[in-house]
Protein backbone atom coordinates (compact mmCIF):
# COMPACT_ATOMS: atom_id res chain seq x y z
CA UNK A 1 0.00 0.00 0.00
CA UNK A 2 1.28 3.30 -0.76
CA UNK A 3 2.29 5.60 2.13
CA UNK A 4 2.41 9.17 -0.11
CA UNK A 5 -0.39 10.17 1.67
CA UNK A 6 -0.65 10.93 5.56
CA UNK A 7 -2.81 9.51 7.96
CA UNK A 8 -5.81 12.01 8.20
CA UNK A 9 -7.72 12.75 11.82
CA UNK A 10 -11.48 12.12 11.51
CA UNK A 11 -11.28 9.33 8.84
CA UNK A 12 -10.43 5.72 9.16
CA UNK A 13 -6.64 4.87 9.00
CA UNK A 14 -5.90 2.80 5.62
CA UNK A 15 -2.63 1.32 7.32
CA UNK A 16 -4.53 -0.31 10.16
CA UNK A 17 -4.81 -4.28 10.48
CA UNK A 18 -7.20 -4.66 12.79
CA UNK A 19 -10.57 -6.01 11.73
CA UNK A 20 -14.12 -4.40 13.74
CA UNK A 21 -16.01 -7.47 12.94
CA UNK A 22 -12.62 -9.58 14.53
CA UNK A 23 -12.52 -7.20 17.41
CA UNK A 24 -16.32 -7.86 17.92
CA UNK A 25 -16.08 -11.43 18.44
CA UNK A 26 -12.92 -11.02 20.49
CA UNK A 27 -14.95 -9.02 22.92
CA UNK A 28 -17.24 -12.57 23.42
CA UNK A 29 -13.83 -13.91 25.24
CA UNK A 30 -14.06 -11.11 28.04
CA UNK A 31 -17.97 -10.21 27.78
CA UNK A 32 -19.93 -14.14 26.99
CA UNK A 33 -22.99 -12.91 25.56
CA UNK A 34 -24.71 -15.57 27.96
CA UNK A 35 -23.28 -13.16 30.68
CA UNK A 36 -25.77 -10.50 29.94
CA UNK A 37 -29.08 -12.71 31.04
CA UNK A 38 -31.02 -12.40 34.33
CA UNK A 39 -30.94 -9.74 36.70
CA UNK A 40 -30.64 -9.72 40.71
CA UNK A 41 -30.74 -5.81 42.46
CA UNK A 42 -27.43 -5.66 44.22
CA UNK A 43 -27.18 -4.40 47.84
CA UNK A 44 -27.26 -0.96 48.34
CA UNK A 45 -29.59 -0.23 45.53
CA UNK A 46 -31.74 3.05 45.86
CA UNK A 47 -35.35 1.98 47.45
CA UNK A 48 -37.84 2.86 44.50
CA UNK A 49 -39.93 5.37 46.60
CA UNK A 50 -37.30 7.24 47.08
CA UNK A 51 -35.47 7.31 43.76
CA UNK A 52 -38.79 8.97 42.29
CA UNK A 53 -38.89 11.52 45.37
CA UNK A 54 -35.29 12.52 44.23
CA UNK A 55 -35.79 12.22 40.49
CA UNK A 56 -38.61 14.82 41.42
CA UNK A 57 -36.38 17.41 42.43
CA UNK A 58 -35.92 20.35 40.80
CA UNK A 59 -39.68 20.13 38.73
CA UNK A 60 -42.23 22.14 39.59
CA UNK A 61 -43.83 21.09 43.13
CA UNK A 62 -47.59 21.26 41.80
CA UNK A 63 -47.26 18.96 38.79
CA UNK A 64 -45.48 16.30 40.61
CA UNK A 65 -48.62 14.88 41.76
CA UNK A 66 -49.27 14.46 38.15
CA UNK A 67 -46.33 12.81 37.26
CA UNK A 68 -46.61 10.11 40.87
CA UNK A 69 -50.11 9.08 39.42
CA UNK A 70 -48.70 8.74 36.11
CA UNK A 71 -46.30 6.50 37.20
CA UNK A 72 -48.52 4.67 39.38
CA UNK A 73 -50.74 3.26 36.72
CA UNK A 74 -48.94 0.52 35.61
CA UNK A 75 -45.44 -1.51 36.31
CA UNK A 76 -45.05 -0.26 32.06
CA UNK A 77 -45.38 3.69 33.26
CA UNK A 78 -43.40 3.19 36.43
CA UNK A 79 -40.78 2.29 33.87
CA UNK A 80 -41.47 4.98 31.67
CA UNK A 81 -40.60 6.92 34.29
CA UNK A 82 -37.72 5.41 35.94
CA UNK A 83 -34.88 5.79 33.76
CA UNK A 84 -32.52 6.72 36.47
CA UNK A 85 -32.90 4.05 38.40
CA UNK A 86 -33.14 1.26 35.65
CA UNK A 87 -29.45 2.72 34.68
CA UNK A 88 -28.58 2.70 38.00
CA UNK A 89 -29.09 -1.03 37.86
CA UNK A 90 -27.32 -1.57 34.52
CA UNK A 91 -24.35 -0.21 35.76
CA UNK A 92 -23.66 -1.77 39.21
CA UNK A 93 -25.42 -5.27 38.56
CA UNK A 94 -25.09 -6.07 34.22
CA UNK A 95 -21.87 -6.65 32.32
CA UNK A 96 -21.00 -3.86 29.06
CA UNK A 97 -18.70 -5.11 26.71
CA UNK A 98 -16.84 -1.14 26.57
CA UNK A 99 -18.15 -0.64 23.01
CA UNK A 100 -20.20 2.62 23.70
CA UNK A 101 -22.97 3.90 21.25
CA UNK A 102 -24.98 7.28 21.25
CA UNK A 103 -27.95 6.45 23.29
CA UNK A 104 -31.07 7.48 23.23
CA UNK A 105 -31.01 6.74 26.87
CA UNK A 106 -35.04 6.23 27.69
CA UNK A 107 -35.12 3.36 24.76
CA UNK A 108 -38.77 1.87 25.97
CA UNK A 109 -41.30 0.47 23.39
CA UNK A 110 -43.70 3.81 23.80
CA UNK A 111 -40.72 6.24 22.83
CA UNK A 112 -40.97 4.93 19.15
CA UNK A 113 -43.26 6.44 16.67
CA UNK A 114 -43.88 8.45 13.71
CA UNK A 115 -43.52 12.09 12.68
CA UNK A 116 -43.43 14.52 9.72
CA UNK A 117 -40.45 14.97 7.26
CA UNK A 118 -39.47 18.09 5.59
CA UNK A 119 -41.43 17.28 2.34
CA UNK A 120 -44.63 15.84 4.25
CA UNK A 121 -44.27 12.67 4.47
CA UNK A 122 -43.88 10.05 7.32
CA UNK A 123 -41.05 8.64 8.49
CA UNK A 124 -40.74 6.08 11.80
CA UNK A 125 -37.84 6.25 14.08
CA UNK A 126 -36.42 7.51 18.33
CA UNK A 127 -38.50 10.13 18.76
CA UNK A 128 -37.64 10.97 22.94
CA UNK A 129 -34.07 11.92 23.59
CA UNK A 130 -34.21 13.53 26.96
CA UNK A 131 -31.48 11.46 28.48
CA UNK A 132 -29.41 11.01 25.33
CA UNK A 133 -25.74 10.50 26.16
CA UNK A 134 -22.82 8.20 24.95
CA UNK A 135 -22.59 4.90 27.18
CA UNK A 136 -22.65 1.25 27.11
CA UNK A 137 -25.13 0.45 23.60
CA UNK A 138 -26.42 -2.59 25.90
CA UNK A 139 -28.24 -0.47 27.90
CA UNK A 140 -30.55 0.74 25.19
CA UNK A 141 -31.64 -2.91 24.13
CA UNK A 142 -31.99 -3.86 27.95
CA UNK A 143 -34.39 -1.42 28.58
CA UNK A 144 -36.27 -2.08 25.22
CA UNK A 145 -36.48 -5.70 25.70
CA UNK A 146 -37.70 -4.74 29.54
CA UNK A 147 -40.49 -2.47 28.45
CA UNK A 148 -41.83 -4.88 25.84
CA UNK A 149 -42.69 -7.74 28.67
CA UNK A 150 -43.79 -5.20 30.56
CA UNK A 151 -45.96 -3.97 28.03
CA UNK A 152 -47.28 -7.44 26.86
CA UNK A 153 -48.57 -8.05 30.60
CA UNK A 154 -50.16 -4.87 30.82
CA UNK A 155 -51.97 -5.87 27.21
CA UNK A 156 -53.01 -9.57 28.81
CA UNK A 157 -50.79 -11.57 26.70
CA UNK A 158 -49.20 -15.15 27.96
CA UNK A 159 -45.81 -14.99 29.60
CA UNK A 160 -44.49 -16.81 26.30
CA UNK A 161 -45.60 -14.22 24.16
CA UNK A 162 -44.25 -11.48 26.21
CA UNK A 163 -40.89 -13.46 26.51
CA UNK A 164 -40.85 -13.71 22.75
CA UNK A 165 -41.06 -10.03 21.80
CA UNK A 166 -38.34 -9.46 23.64
CA UNK A 167 -36.01 -12.44 22.38
CA UNK A 168 -37.43 -11.06 18.86
CA UNK A 169 -36.47 -7.51 19.78
CA UNK A 170 -32.50 -8.47 20.48
CA UNK A 171 -33.12 -10.84 17.34
CA UNK A 172 -33.91 -8.02 15.16
CA UNK A 173 -31.56 -5.58 16.49
CA UNK A 174 -28.91 -8.32 15.85
CA UNK A 175 -29.79 -9.49 12.28
CA UNK A 176 -30.15 -5.51 11.42
CA UNK A 177 -26.49 -5.20 12.20
CA UNK A 178 -25.47 -7.57 10.34
CA UNK A 179 -27.03 -6.55 7.13
CA UNK A 180 -25.91 -2.88 7.97
CA UNK A 181 -22.18 -4.66 8.45
CA UNK A 182 -22.38 -6.36 4.86
CA UNK A 183 -23.16 -2.99 3.12
CA UNK A 184 -21.18 -0.02 1.82
CA UNK A 185 -20.83 2.53 4.60
CA UNK A 186 -22.88 5.37 2.64
CA UNK A 187 -25.89 2.88 1.59
CA UNK A 188 -25.63 1.73 5.38
CA UNK A 189 -26.03 5.00 6.91
CA UNK A 190 -29.63 5.46 5.75
CA UNK A 191 -30.39 1.63 5.04
CA UNK A 192 -33.74 -0.03 6.49
CA UNK A 193 -36.00 2.49 4.97
CA UNK A 194 -39.47 2.94 6.21
CA UNK A 195 -40.93 1.68 3.36
CA UNK A 196 -39.16 -1.80 3.79
CA UNK A 197 -39.33 -1.78 7.55
CA UNK A 198 -42.19 -4.19 8.09
CA UNK A 199 -40.60 -6.60 5.19
CA UNK A 200 -37.09 -6.26 7.00
CA UNK A 201 -38.40 -7.13 10.61
CA UNK A 202 -41.31 -9.20 9.29
CA UNK A 203 -44.07 -7.60 10.88
CA UNK A 204 -46.76 -7.79 8.94
CA UNK A 205 -49.48 -8.56 11.48
CA UNK A 206 -48.38 -4.81 12.58
CA UNK A 207 -49.41 -3.41 9.41
CA UNK A 208 -52.56 -2.23 9.91
CA UNK A 209 -52.05 -0.91 13.31
CA UNK A 210 -49.28 1.13 11.68
CA UNK A 211 -51.71 2.54 8.68
CA UNK A 212 -54.49 3.16 10.97
CA UNK A 213 -51.18 5.25 13.38
CA UNK A 214 -50.30 6.72 10.24
CA UNK A 215 -53.94 8.26 8.85
CA UNK A 216 -53.91 9.61 12.03
CA UNK A 217 -50.89 10.79 12.41
CA UNK A 218 -51.11 12.69 9.23
CA UNK A 219 -54.13 14.72 11.07
CA UNK A 220 -51.78 15.86 14.00
CA UNK A 221 -50.76 18.80 12.72
CA UNK A 222 -50.09 22.43 14.35
CA UNK A 223 -53.64 23.84 12.40
CA UNK A 224 -55.58 21.29 14.09
CA UNK A 225 -53.79 21.63 17.47
CA UNK A 226 -54.19 25.39 16.76
CA UNK A 227 -57.92 25.01 16.20
CA UNK A 228 -58.54 23.54 18.89
CA UNK A 229 -56.44 25.58 21.66
CA UNK A 230 -56.84 28.72 20.35
CA UNK A 231 -59.30 31.53 19.70
CA UNK A 232 -59.22 34.49 17.60
CA UNK A 233 -58.57 37.97 19.14
CA UNK A 234 -60.01 41.54 18.00
CA UNK A 235 -57.62 42.30 15.90
CA UNK A 236 -57.05 38.80 14.08
CA UNK A 237 -54.14 37.47 15.57
CA UNK A 238 -55.26 34.11 18.04
CA UNK A 239 -54.06 33.10 21.47
CA UNK A 240 -54.13 30.07 23.46
CA UNK A 241 -57.41 28.92 25.97
CA UNK A 242 -56.82 27.66 29.01
CA UNK A 243 -57.61 23.55 29.54
CA UNK A 244 -55.99 23.51 32.84
CA UNK A 245 -54.15 21.31 34.11
CA UNK A 246 -52.39 20.61 31.36
CA UNK A 247 -52.40 24.05 28.91
CA UNK A 248 -52.47 27.37 30.38
CA UNK A 249 -51.38 30.91 28.95
CA UNK A 250 -47.84 32.08 30.35
CA UNK A 251 -47.67 35.01 32.45
CA UNK A 252 -46.72 38.41 30.37
CA UNK A 253 -43.41 37.61 32.83
CA UNK A 254 -43.14 34.14 31.12
CA UNK A 255 -44.16 34.65 27.90
CA UNK A 256 -41.86 38.15 27.08
CA UNK A 257 -38.96 35.48 28.66
CA UNK A 258 -39.78 33.21 26.24
CA UNK A 259 -40.63 34.97 23.37
CA UNK A 260 -37.59 36.86 23.85
CA UNK A 261 -35.14 33.55 24.36
CA UNK A 262 -36.20 32.66 20.71
CA UNK A 263 -33.58 34.90 19.38
CA UNK A 264 -31.24 32.28 20.65
CA UNK A 265 -33.17 29.71 19.35
CA UNK A 266 -32.47 31.18 15.96
CA UNK A 267 -28.75 31.21 16.00
CA UNK A 268 -28.83 27.68 16.23
CA UNK A 269 -30.25 26.82 13.25
CA UNK A 270 -28.74 26.49 9.69
CA UNK A 271 -29.05 29.66 7.65
CA UNK A 272 -31.20 27.99 5.34
CA UNK A 273 -34.23 27.72 7.72
CA UNK A 274 -34.32 31.84 8.50
CA UNK A 275 -35.95 33.11 5.64
CA UNK A 276 -38.59 30.43 5.87
CA UNK A 277 -39.28 31.59 10.03
CA UNK A 278 -38.95 34.96 9.59
CA UNK A 279 -42.18 34.48 8.00
CA UNK A 280 -43.70 34.36 10.74
CA UNK A 281 -44.93 36.80 13.98
CA UNK A 282 -45.11 35.50 17.64
CA UNK A 283 -48.80 35.75 18.59
CA UNK A 284 -49.02 33.73 22.40
CA UNK A 285 -46.97 31.42 24.69
CA UNK A 286 -48.58 29.01 27.17
CA UNK A 287 -47.39 26.37 29.37
CA UNK A 288 -48.54 22.93 28.82
CA UNK A 289 -47.63 19.65 30.52
CA UNK A 290 -45.67 16.85 29.14
CA UNK A 291 -45.11 13.01 28.96
CA UNK A 292 -44.49 10.75 31.90
CA UNK A 293 -40.90 11.16 32.61
CA UNK A 294 -41.44 14.91 31.69
CA UNK A 295 -44.05 15.67 34.24
CA UNK A 296 -42.51 18.64 36.06
CA UNK A 297 -40.67 20.19 33.99
CA UNK A 298 -41.13 23.52 32.44
CA UNK A 299 -42.59 23.05 28.81
CA UNK A 300 -44.39 25.83 26.61
CA UNK A 301 -45.70 26.25 23.10
CA UNK A 302 -45.10 29.13 20.88
CA UNK A 303 -47.85 30.01 18.52
CA UNK A 304 -46.45 31.75 15.18
CA UNK A 305 -48.71 32.79 12.21
CA UNK A 306 -47.95 33.54 9.04
CA UNK A 307 -48.91 36.44 6.75
CA UNK A 308 -52.45 34.01 6.16
CA UNK A 309 -52.67 33.60 9.43
CA UNK A 310 -52.25 29.96 9.57
CA UNK A 311 -50.33 28.46 12.43
CA UNK A 312 -46.63 26.77 13.20
CA UNK A 313 -46.31 26.15 16.93
CA UNK A 314 -43.40 25.37 18.63
CA UNK A 315 -42.91 23.64 21.63
CA UNK A 316 -39.70 25.16 24.01
CA UNK A 317 -39.05 22.61 26.41
CA UNK A 318 -36.98 22.37 29.55
CA UNK A 319 -33.87 20.27 29.37
CA UNK A 320 -31.96 19.08 32.31
CA UNK A 321 -29.07 16.60 32.98
CA UNK A 322 -28.86 13.59 31.56
CA UNK A 323 -29.93 10.73 34.44
CA UNK A 324 -27.84 8.54 32.65
CA UNK A 325 -24.53 10.71 32.50
CA UNK A 326 -23.25 9.84 36.00
CA UNK A 327 -23.66 5.83 35.11
CA UNK A 328 -22.28 6.50 31.66
CA UNK A 329 -19.29 7.51 33.85
CA UNK A 330 -18.58 5.12 35.88
CA UNK A 331 -19.17 2.74 33.03
CA UNK A 332 -15.93 4.60 31.42
CA UNK A 333 -17.88 6.52 28.99
CA UNK A 334 -16.99 9.90 30.75
CA UNK A 335 -17.16 13.41 28.88
CA UNK A 336 -17.44 16.48 29.39
CA UNK A 337 -20.27 18.25 31.04
CA UNK A 338 -22.77 19.88 28.18
CA UNK A 339 -22.03 23.43 27.24
CA UNK A 340 -25.89 23.84 26.83
CA UNK A 341 -28.36 20.45 27.72
CA UNK A 342 -30.65 21.57 24.78
CA UNK A 343 -27.79 21.30 22.80
CA UNK A 344 -26.99 17.96 24.11
CA UNK A 345 -30.44 16.50 23.11
CA UNK A 346 -30.56 18.23 19.99
CA UNK A 347 -27.20 16.65 18.81
CA UNK A 348 -27.81 13.65 19.80
CA UNK A 349 -31.57 12.79 18.49
CA UNK A 350 -29.27 14.33 14.90
CA UNK A 351 -27.15 11.66 15.13
CA UNK A 352 -29.36 8.69 16.08
CA UNK A 353 -32.04 10.18 13.33
CA UNK A 354 -31.97 9.21 9.73
CA UNK A 355 -34.27 12.07 9.46
CA UNK A 356 -35.01 14.56 12.15
CA UNK A 357 -36.71 17.52 12.50
CA UNK A 358 -35.79 20.74 10.24
CA UNK A 359 -36.30 23.21 12.73
CA UNK A 360 -34.57 21.55 15.83
CA UNK A 361 -32.46 23.93 18.04
CA UNK A 362 -31.75 25.14 21.19
CA UNK A 363 -32.05 28.04 23.69
CA UNK A 364 -31.76 29.86 27.50
CA UNK A 365 -35.23 30.87 29.12
CA UNK A 366 -34.32 32.42 32.29
CA UNK A 367 -31.17 31.03 32.77
CA UNK A 368 -32.17 26.94 32.33
CA UNK A 369 -31.46 25.74 28.99
CA UNK A 370 -34.08 24.60 26.60
CA UNK A 371 -34.75 22.21 23.19
CA UNK A 372 -36.76 23.80 20.54
CA UNK A 373 -38.75 21.59 17.75
CA UNK A 374 -41.99 22.04 15.97
CA UNK A 375 -45.27 20.91 18.06
CA UNK A 376 -47.56 18.01 16.43
CA UNK A 377 -45.33 17.54 13.39
CA UNK A 378 -47.83 14.91 12.17
CA UNK A 379 -47.04 12.96 15.22
CA UNK A 380 -47.81 9.38 15.92
CA UNK A 381 -47.26 6.36 17.54
CA UNK A 382 -48.49 3.25 18.67
CA UNK A 383 -49.34 2.29 22.25
CA UNK A 384 -47.56 -1.22 23.19
CA UNK A 385 -49.51 -1.62 26.13
CA UNK A 386 -52.35 -1.98 23.44
CA UNK A 387 -51.36 -4.34 21.09
CA UNK A 388 -52.40 -8.38 21.19
CA UNK A 389 -50.69 -10.81 21.21
CA UNK A 390 -49.88 -11.29 17.44
CA UNK A 391 -48.44 -7.56 17.44
CA UNK A 392 -46.30 -7.37 19.91
CA UNK A 393 -43.93 -9.64 18.68
CA UNK A 394 -43.67 -7.49 15.62
CA UNK A 395 -43.58 -4.63 17.08
CA UNK A 396 -40.70 -5.52 19.25
CA UNK A 397 -38.83 -6.88 16.27
CA UNK A 398 -39.50 -3.56 14.13
CA UNK A 399 -38.57 -1.61 16.94
CA UNK A 400 -34.84 -3.43 17.70
CA UNK A 401 -34.39 -2.92 14.14
CA UNK A 402 -35.15 0.47 14.50
CA UNK A 403 -32.54 0.81 17.33
CA UNK A 404 -30.14 -0.63 15.22
CA UNK A 405 -30.36 1.73 12.62
CA UNK A 406 -30.08 4.50 15.34
CA UNK A 407 -26.89 2.87 17.10
CA UNK A 408 -25.00 2.28 13.97
CA UNK A 409 -24.61 6.20 12.94
CA UNK A 410 -22.46 6.49 16.31
CA UNK A 411 -20.85 2.65 16.80
CA UNK A 412 -19.03 0.66 14.18
CA UNK A 413 -21.69 -2.24 12.98
CA UNK A 414 -19.42 -4.36 11.76
CA UNK A 415 -17.57 -4.19 15.68
CA UNK A 416 -21.63 -4.94 17.07
CA UNK A 417 -22.12 -7.53 14.65
CA UNK A 418 -18.70 -9.49 15.02
CA UNK A 419 -20.26 -9.55 18.63
CA UNK A 420 -23.79 -10.36 18.54
CA UNK A 421 -22.89 -12.72 15.97
CA UNK A 422 -25.15 -15.31 14.20
CA UNK A 423 -26.23 -17.52 17.07
CA UNK A 424 -29.96 -16.81 19.00
CA UNK A 425 -27.17 -16.72 22.48
CA UNK A 426 -27.83 -13.07 22.86
CA UNK A 427 -31.26 -13.13 21.76
CA UNK A 428 -31.99 -15.93 24.77
CA UNK A 429 -29.48 -13.72 27.16
CA UNK A 430 -31.58 -10.34 26.77
CA UNK A 431 -34.82 -12.13 26.95
CA UNK A 432 -34.00 -13.38 29.74
CA UNK A 433 -32.43 -10.18 31.81
CA UNK A 434 -35.86 -8.53 30.34
CA UNK A 435 -38.42 -10.81 31.83
CA UNK A 436 -36.41 -10.74 35.40
CA UNK A 437 -36.11 -7.01 34.91
CA UNK A 438 -39.80 -6.69 34.48
CA UNK A 439 -40.70 -8.73 38.08
CA UNK A 440 -38.05 -6.46 39.66
CA UNK A 441 -40.40 -3.14 38.14
CA UNK A 442 -43.56 -4.59 39.38
CA UNK A 443 -42.23 -5.16 42.86
CA UNK A 444 -41.15 -1.24 42.46
CA UNK A 445 -44.63 -0.18 40.91
CA UNK A 446 -46.03 -2.20 43.95
CA UNK A 447 -43.74 -0.15 46.58
CA UNK A 448 -44.69 3.63 44.79
CA UNK A 449 -48.59 2.47 44.93
CA UNK A 450 -48.09 1.42 48.34
CA UNK A 451 -46.50 4.87 49.19
CA UNK A 452 -49.06 6.79 47.56
CA UNK A 453 -51.70 4.59 49.38
CA UNK A 454 -49.63 5.57 53.10
CA UNK A 455 -49.87 9.00 52.03
CA UNK A 456 -45.95 9.12 51.71
CA UNK A 457 -46.53 10.85 48.21
CA UNK A 458 -49.28 12.81 46.62
CA UNK A 459 -50.61 11.32 43.47
CA UNK A 460 -53.26 12.61 40.91
CA UNK A 461 -54.93 10.15 38.54
CA UNK A 462 -55.98 10.10 35.24
CA UNK A 463 -54.25 13.26 34.05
Amino acid sequence: MSERLPYVPGFADRRSPESPKRAGRALREAVPRRAHAGFSAVPGRPDAVAAVEESNHGRIAELVPIRVGRMAATPFSFLRGSAGLMAYDLAHGTPATGVGAQLCGDAHAANFGLYGDARGGLTIDLNDFDETVRGPWEWDLKRLAASLVLAGREAGAAEDVCRAAAHDAAGAYRHTLRLLARMPAADAWNAVADEELVSHAEAHDLLGTLQRVAEKARRNTSARFAAKSTRETGDGGRVFVDAPPVLRRASDAEAAAVASSLAEYLGTLPEDRLPLLARYAVHDVAFRVVGTGSVGTRSYVVLLLDHRGEPLVLQVKEARPSVLRPYAASAGFAEPEPEHEGRRVVLGQQRMQVVSDTLLGWTTVQGRPYQVRQFRNRKGSVDPAALTAGEIDDYGRMTGALLARAHSHSADPRLLAGYCGRSEELDEAVAAFAVAYADRTEKDHAELVAAVRSGRLAAEQGV
